[in-house]
């Protein structure tokens, strides 16, 4: 095992960093080169990414490590958005935000052509409105000038490959957050594409994580050029749970804007059952497959505090859930973290409220117990999606690994370990950018193998532990909580 540097581009749908890792001696250490926001564009009644400012800080954070020997470059990135590029390689328009309106309606208007049981068949990929093939599907139908003039279409981590390298390719992890891909043969399902008339000759090679796919070029990074440039698993919740060992008797809940919880498995899991309980198979590292499901994350949280900052109620993160631990709070009132008003509301904090009118219990009384309200919430959905997934794999999880940024959300790591019975290891935080390290190592020959890899980030990064605790009263408010999502999905 050699000594080497790596760059890591980690860029998630509220932020993007460059985060330097240094392995040595058999262990890795991580430090932050740049952190710069993500947001979003409105214009014209659309949202959009403006991926032109995340290429321009990605170019300063390759310009503060100019004077650093890489033996990689890796970027990982947010799913299901996708780039349209023109015959030059020049981009088109700014890619749309996954919560645009334009999705609205889109899913049904696929299944009246291709039936959920075939399109689930085939893809394995739960239905959500965000999925590129509706997003693809509703561009066709509102700009079809636009699609007509792209010759390639590339997901967001391709397209920043793209950028760097000059190579246009996909790579396999974030590929099937499309729902393009055959779950099976694990290539582009083209036959479903073209039945949906989707410009499925867009479509670029797919390459494996852990496949060097080019070198930087010098007009990218003049200091840098010929470095390596690795697909690791370039989906981020692919590289978060390449960090850890997420199989077995192990559930996994990589925690962010989105809580994705599933675990690994060696083959897709498409059922009638899988499709019913809306469970996705996303492709993993080293063969594997993630059989998960997305839940709304801690993005009720972030949009709460978005509202109460515009009315100048600027609330500090620890103060608010050291508040939100009060025991008066708990269970005052429950909520569907998915249901659909929760997607994209103008003001969240206001949608909360309407749900809890309309399913006759109490509002919220100020900032803490909105968090409380959401912190229950989401423990208690993660409980249900754990029964599901034990249902559809026939095994007992003994324990959650929680990693990512909502793991140090010590709170909710408790709620959690309460709400299922089961203990919980939170940590790493920095899992995403470490899973791409990862596969950087295995890409260039530092570790041999998978478990190597993630036997160096278990030694380097210790994690901690939360044991259940105060089980009955939450088994208590379980069954209603379960009304709750039945009125859900009225």
């Amino acid at each position: 095992m050699s000594d080497a540097s790596y760059l890591a581009f980690d860029l998630g749908a509220e932020s993007g960093r460059a985060m330097l890792g240094r392995l040595r001696a058999g262990v890795l250490d991580v430090q932050e080169i740049r952190r710069f926001p993500n947001e979003p564009v409105r214009q014209n009644e659309c949202l959009q990414w403006d991926v032109l400012r995340l290429w321009h800080e990605m170019g300063r954070a390759l310009d503060e490590v100019s004077g650093t020997k890489l033996a990689g470059v890796g970027v990982d990135g947010w799913g299901v958005d996708y780039a349209l590029l023109g015959e030059r390689g020049n981009l088109l328009e700014n890619p749309y935000h996954y919560r645009d309106r334009r999705n609205d309606g889109m899913m049904e208007a696929v299944f009246e052509r291709v039936s959920r049981d075939r399109l689930y068949g085939i893809t394995g990929i739960q239905f959500l409105q965000i999925n590129t093939l509706f997003q693809v599907y509703a561009a066709c139908r509102f700009t079809p000038a636009v699609v007509a003039a792209a010759r390639a279409l590339v997901t967001i981590p391709d397209l920043f490959n793209f950028w760097l390298s000059g190579r246009i390719c996909s790579e396999y992890t974030v590929a099937t957050t499309t729902q393009f891909v055959d779950a099976q043969a694990r290539t582009w399902a083209i036959p479903l594409l073209e039945e949906l008339d989707l410009p499925a000759g867009l479509l670029p090679d797919i390459v494996q994580p852990g496949t060097i796919i080019g070198r930087l070029e010098r007009d990218c990074a003049p200091a840098l050029a010929g470095t390596p440039l690795v697909a690791p698993a370039c989906h981020d919740t692919g590289s978060a749970v390449a960090s850890v060992c997420a199989g077995g008797p192990t559930a996994f809940i990589s925690s962010g804007t989105w809580s994705l919880m599933g675990t690994e498995t060696d083959a897709p899991v498409i059922t009638a059952k899988a499709r019913d309980l809306n469970f996705t198979n996303e492709g993993g590292v080293c063969g594997t497959i993630r059989l998960l499901k997305n839940i709304t994350g801690l993005w009720l949280l972030q949009a709460c505090r978005r509202s109460w900052a515009a009315e100048r109620q600027a609330l500090d993160y620890d103060a608010l859930l050291s508040a939100a631990a009060d025991d008066r709070l708990a269970f005052l009132s429950l909520v569907d973290p998915d249901h659909p008003a929760f997607l994209s509301p103008a003001d969240m904090p206001a949608e909360i409220a309407r749900y809890c009118r309309q399913t006759s219990q109490p509002e919220p009384a100020g900032p803490p117990a909105f968090a409380r309200t959401i912190l229950d919430s989401l423990a208690f959905k993660y409980r249900v999606v754990l029964e599901s997934l034990e249902r559809l794999t026939g095994r007992r999880f003994d324990q959650i690994r929680i990693v990512g940024g909502g793991s140090r959300n010590r709170l909710l790591n408790q709620f959690t370990a309460d709400a299922t019975g089961r203990p919980v290891l939170a940590g790493p935080v920095e899992a995403t950018a470490l899973g791409n390290i990862a596969m950087q190592m295995l890409a260039t020959g530092a570790v041999a193998s998978l478990a190597e890899a993630r036997a160096v980030i278990e030694r380097s990064f210790p994690v901690e532990r939360f044991e259940p605790a105060a089980t009955d009263g939450w088994d208590a408010h379980y069954r209603r909580f379960q009304d709750y999502l039945e009125f859900s999905c009225v």
